[in-house]
């Protein structure tokens, strides 16, 4: 079965989930049990992620990527 990301229908990469409590979101490998839990995000969307302000993301992956995202100031 074929998980796809949540905002473009891409291949999934990555599960999102959240805590409005703890203000805190995370990255997680998907599992091969599917989570009842969380949105499905692609590489691109996953690596792009920015919390709301306030919040903090925590990229638990374990999937080394290629390519960094690249910070331009």
């Amino acid at each position: 079965m074929t998980l796809n990301c949540a905002r473009c229908r891409a291949p999934g990469a990555a599960l999102m989930s959240f805590s409005y409590e703890d203000k805190a979101v995370w990255l997680d490998d998907i599992l091969e049990v599917v989570q009842p839990y969380g949105y499905i995000l692609c590489a691109d969307h996953a690596d792009r992620m920015i919390p709301p302000q306030g919040w903090t993301l925590s990229d638990r992956r374990t999937v080394t990527r290629l390519f960094a995202p690249v910070h331009v100031a």
